[in-house]
């Protein structure tokens, strides 16, 4: 096979974004249905915000492991390709399951391909990122996915409408199969991605050096689980839009695709900040995470539309910038490790916040706001050292 790379490094990341934006079609088609099916199986708020927080938790929680066998043995193509087919490979079935359990497999199972490619994947596009900039590879990686997330809840909107939740599933197997046929294409014409970035050095070695991660690391992690804590699932959020009958189940993943398209923009934004005052720019995200909280359970219609665009633009934000933050701050032989270590904090703490805010939806929706209130006061305490530091 040859090892020479026949796309630059721009190109890479343009084709990893379609790539990405077509699994977006499976996966974040199924996401934005997934809390109003599973209650209607028979799923309370509690179990909703569980299950959707289980499934974050393994999504990120897991790169902790993947992120290191990633690293220790190079794999990077073999890693993302197994996860890619774990993912689009659990989507359509859900729409055989008959029973609460069934769905809920399914739905973890999803998330854990997204655990094996993600640490790979992010590597590879660190990489090539050292010739376009950080913040513009990812930028420009997430917006094409999140264009995806775009089309994948519009197209099941409109087989929920047609013909219910299982048809919405079953269509997504078509952009799986696209994701797959293109993703080995792409293995094809960049078989070594390291080589954009130079000489690196062995796994192995760089392993044994105990190289640790720096003091700003860690803030930023601290900083982004506190954020993260009082940031809801958007299972919640679409259970609170099915169970009051704010709008028609049909128009919940629209107000999805919305929220997707505009993560994209705002990621697009974020990593040009990123690349020109760096992690000053993120003091947005708790203040956007606290608005979403006062517009998104509220009864009307306009607010709830107004709370989606909000979640919306705080993903993008998230997804993007806090990437190409972590590929700087680690050391390049590290940087499988340094993501999952990253995201294993960042999944545990919404896990733990998607299942405080679906009990606390069943109790009372004020004390949910006043819980999202007091972690983002915090999560701006903790951006402190950031903004101070260079």
């Amino acid at each position: 096979m040859t090892t020479t790379n026949r796309l630059s490094p721009l190109r890479f990341v343009l084709a990893f974004g379609v790539v990405s934006g077509l699994a977006d079609v499976v996966y974040e088609g199924a996401r934005a249905i997934v809390g109003p099916f599973l209650a209607n199986l028979g799923a309370s708020a509690l179990v909703v915000g569980f299950v959707t927080g289980v499934g974050e938790a393994v999504a990120l929680v897991l790169r902790l492991g993947t992120g290191r066998l990633s690293d220790r043995t190079g794999r990077h193509w073999a890693l993302s390709i197994i996860g890619y087919l774990m993912t689009v490979a659990a989507v359509p079935p859900l729409a055989l399951s008959q029973a609460l359990w069934q769905a809920a497999l399914l739905v973890v199972a999803e998330r854990f391909g997204k655990a094996v490619r993600t640490p790979a994947r992010d590597t590879m596009l660190a990489q090539a990122s050292s010739r376009t900039g950080r913040g513009r590879a990812f930028a420009i990686h997430e917006a094409l996915d999140q264009s995806g997330a775009v089309v994948g809840p519009l197209v099941v909107a409109a087989m929920v409408a047609i013909s219910g939740y299982r048809l919405g599933f079953g269509v997504l197997v078509v952009p799986g199969v696209a994701t797959l046929v293109l993703l080995v294409w792409l293995r094809r014409a960049v078989p070594v991605p390291g080589a954009y970035e130079g000489s690196s050095p062995d796994p192995m070695t760089a392993a044994a050096t105990g190289q640790r991660f720096s003091a700003r690391f860690w803030a930023y992690t601290a900083f982004t689980a506190m954020t993260m804590l009082g940031y809801a699932t958007f299972g919640v959020l679409s259970y609170h839009l099915q169970v009051r009958h704010i709008v028609p189940e049909p128009l919940i993943p629209v107000l999805y695709a919305v929220a997707m398209g505009v993560a994209a923009l705002a990621a697009l934004a974020s990593g040009a900040i990123y690349d020109r005052i760096g992690l000053r720019g993120l003091v947005v995200l708790p203040v956007l995470a606290a608005a979403v909280a006062f517009l998104s359970y509220s009864s009307s219609v306009a607010l709830v539309c107004v709370g989606a665009v909000v979640w919306g633009a705080a993903m993008g934000v998230h997804e993007s910038t806090m990437r190409a933050a972590v590929a700087d701050m680690v050391p390049a032989a590290r940087r499988g490790v340094g993501f999952g270590t990253f995201t294993a904090v960042y999944g545990l703490a919404w896990l733990a916040g998607g299942t405080i805010l679906g009990a606390l939806y069943g109790y009372s929706i004020s004390a949910l706001i006043t819980f999202t209130i007091l972690t983002q006061a915090l999560a701006l305490v903790l951006f402190v050292p950031l903004l101070r530091a260079r």
